[in-house]
Order: C-alpha cells, then structure tokens, then sequence
C-alpha cells in the first residue's frame, strides 16, 4: 500500500486571513486559524494512508500547534515581502515536498491548512482516486482554487502553482482534475460566508470551541 506525507503551508498569523478581519478582531482571528489548521491535520492523520505530516510555517504559534499534533516543522524558506505572497507559499510547498522526495518514495499530498470540516474519508476517496505517476487537483468550493495537490510516484515534478486561478493553472499544466463529492476538503475559509458554511457542515472540535467562544 503507498504512503502519502501530508505537507501544509501556513502565513504567520498577522497576515492570515486578513479577510475576516472585519468580522474578528486581531487576536480571535489568530485563535481561529490555528484551530482550523489543528481541525485540518487531525482529519490528515486519520487517513490510514497517510505516514507523515509536514508544516512549512515562519509562525511560532503554528508551529507549537504542529509539534503538538505530531507534525514535523520546517521554516519558511524564503523572504517574507507582503507582494510576494503567492511566491512564498509555492516555494514552501516546494521545499516540503523536496524534502519529502530527497527522504524516500512518499506520495505528496498538499493541503490547504482552512479546510475545518474537512472529512477524513474525503481526503482517502481523494488520495484513492488519483491516477498513479502524475498529479492530481482537487478544486474548492469555488471551482477556481486548489484544497489539495496530489502528487503520486516520482516521474514528474511537483510544481505546485497556488494562487489565484489556481484549479485551472494546475490543469494547464497537466494536472488531473478530480471529481468527487467532497464538501468539507473543498471548503477552505477565506471569508466570513465560508466560516457560516464551515459551520453548518460541522467542523472540527477544535474550530467548534474557537467558535462557541464567540457566541456561535
């Protein structure tokens, strides 16, 4: 049976999710993040096929997190200038899965660090599905963003392309495009409307208490 190494970058928490930020003040913000990304490697770990979990993070917080769910840590490798954003996830991507690669013949599965109701049986029907030797995109819920890049075997690069418009860049670029009624790993939170839908899916314990704090 493969094994796949769950690999997940997250923003230091001052510039995560600024979209909510009329929605949250600073610090419930922060609190919420770190629970949707605690609600998210939960759900990882307990896909059977997945071995390891590795979080590319510059933030102290995320990290103690990561460490605490049994996440192996890596610093963010490169410059932290607000208008290189989207270069800076894909190249923590990268150095995840590089690192990943260099260690041996895991399968690569990169995951946004927002999905709190994301189903464990979800990401395994996901994983199941993607074509061998070759990568595979699951779109969110919006059609035009990556929740997940799969990457299985080891003959073609991983190149990850997150960002705007990323669904269709990933298949432009010969990712498969998989199809699946997924709900919960399609739904990262980006908005105060994706935190409703979250919520009403069910997210995770750790999501759910953040929320219940503040009067959901």
């Amino acid at each position: 049976m493969s094994t796949a190494h769950v690999v997940i970058a997250v923003k230091d928490l001052a510039a995560a999710k600024t979209r909510l930020a009329d929605a949250f003040a600073d610090a419930d913000r922060a609190r919420l993040v770190v629970a949707m990304f605690r609600d998210t490697v939960v759900a990882a770990w307990a896909v059977e096929a997945v071995g390891a979990v590795t979080v590319v993070t510059p933030d102290s917080a995320v990290s103690d997190a990561a460490a605490e769910l049994g996440a192996r840590v890596i610093q963010e490798p490169c410059d932290r200038s607000p208008q290189d954003s989207v270069a800076r996830l894909n190249s923590a991507f990268t150095a995840a899965a590089s690192l990943v690669r260099d260690e041996g013949d895991d399968d690569i599965i990169a995951l946004q660090a927002d999905l709190p109701a994301l189903r464990s049986r979800e990401l395994a029907q996901a994983y199941r599905l993607a074509p061998a030797d070759t990568r595979s995109v699951v779109s969110d819920h919006h059609g035009t963003g990556t929740a997940a890049l799969i990457l299985k075997g080891h003959t073609e690069e991983f190149a990850p392309l997150f960002g705007p418009a990323s669904a269709r860049r990933h298949r432009e670029s010969g990712a498969n495009d998989l199809d699946g009624f997924w709900p919960g790993l399609r739904l990262d939170v980006d908005t105060i409307d994706d935190v409703r839908a979250a919520h009403a899916l069910g997210v995770g314990d750790a999501t759910a208490a953040v929320l219940r704090s503040l009067g959901w």
